[in-house]
This record gives C-alpha cells, structure tokens and sequence, in this order.
C-alpha cells in the first residue's frame, strides 16, 4: 500500500466518521449526563466494534450478510431494535440531567463495563458500518501484499479516527454542559437525544441490501 492511498483512504473514513450517526450521539449524551471522561470507555467500545466489524468484512462474513437477505434483515432488525430502546429510554425516562440541574448532584456514572458494552452493540449491529467496511477495503487493498498487515493498518487507522471524532465530540457538549443541564433544556436535550436514536434505528430500518 502506497502513501497515496493510505492518505485517500484516511480522508474517506475522516469524513465517515465525522458524519453523525448513533456512536455520535451515544458519546454526545453521556458526555452531558456523566462528564466527557465518561466517553472514554464508550469511545473504546465503539472502536472494539468497529475492528470486529472490520475483521469480519476481512474473513467474508460481511460479503456473507450483504449477499444473504435473511442476514442482512437480522442484522438490520437487531441493530434498529437496540436503537429503539435507547430512544424509548430517553423520550419515556427521567432526564438524567435533571439531578444535577436542580440540586447540583452529578448523574450516578454507570460502570465501566456498562458503557463499553453499550457502545460496542450499537456498533457491531450497524450493518451501515459492515456495508461500508465489505466497499471500502477492498479499494484500497494490494492483493499483492501481505494481507494482515494490511488489514491492521487501515482498521487501525479507522479506529483512531473515531476514538478521536466522538472525544471531540464530547469536549463539545462538556462545554456546553453549564446551558444543556439547565431544566427546560435537560428535559429538550433528552428528548432530541432520544428521537435522534429512533430515527438512526428507523433508518436502518430503511437500508436495503444492495444486489449486484
């Protein structure tokens, strides 16, 4: 792989990853409610779901779902289904923000694990992000290299990228933390939080599995 196409390579997954999706506001909203440190392992689960994302694209499995309609609709129904409870979450929950908004308290930090977890499901069932791992590499692999190496390098690089969007990301609304927890904003930002969710997970809905 020549520089050329490492930097093409790393100028299309920056303006993927850059694009919002349910890893952006899952970082933006824990950022608000637990502080932007908080983002950290949910950063770290997202990226552990994009590299078994990547691997899987890597072994045909993502060929195997975007060619297979009953995959491609399972994945699909999974990963919108999980959405949807995190929307009904939101919209149908107290806002998390309104404890420290009203007596200064800070939002109970769910554990470690909690958050890693959450953010690694909701990425390893986008079948979005396998449709576009099972496009992209192939374009920019040398079939003439080693193929590990390879692999590594780009996923890497992928991972990188996002860990460093959604700290971005949540430095942002860490920032805005002093307005957003303000009660009538609190109650507004749960709610956009959670019909952004639905949306992510009605859209998936909409995906269809492209036939060649």
């Amino acid at each position: 792989m020549d520089a050329h196409s490492l930097l093409a390579y790393t100028l299309v997954a920056s303006i993927a990853i850059a694009s919002p999706g349910p890893a952006t506001v899952m970082a933006l909203n824990n950022s608000i409610a637990y502080g932007a440190r908080s983002t950290l392992w949910s950063s770290l689960g997202n990226a552990c779901g994009l590299f078994c994302l990547s691997a899987a694209a890597m072994l045909g499995l993502g060929v195997l779902i975007a060619s297979s309609e009953l995959l491609f609709n399972a994945v699909k129904i999974a990963g919108a289904c999980y959405l949807f409870y995190l929307g009904a979450r939101q919209l149908f929950g107290k806002p998390r923000l309104l404890a420290e908004a009203t007596d200064g308290s800070v939002a109970p930090l769910p554990s470690r694990r909690k958050l890693f977890k959450s953010a690694f499901f909701t990425a390893a069932s986008n079948p979005k992000a396998t449709m576009f791992f099972t496009a992209l590499f192939p374009q920019f692999i040398d079939q003439n290299a080693p193929m590990l190496a390879q692999f590594l390098v780009l996923t890497l690089i992928f991972m990188g990228l996002s860990i460093t969007s959604l700290s971005l990301y949540a430095a942002l609304a860490s920032q805005a933390k002093g307005v957003l927890t303000r009660p009538r904003f609190a109650r507004w930002v749960s709610r956009v939080v959670g019909s952004t969710f639905i949306f992510f997970g009605t859209a998936i809905l909409s995906m269809r599995r492209q036939v060649a």
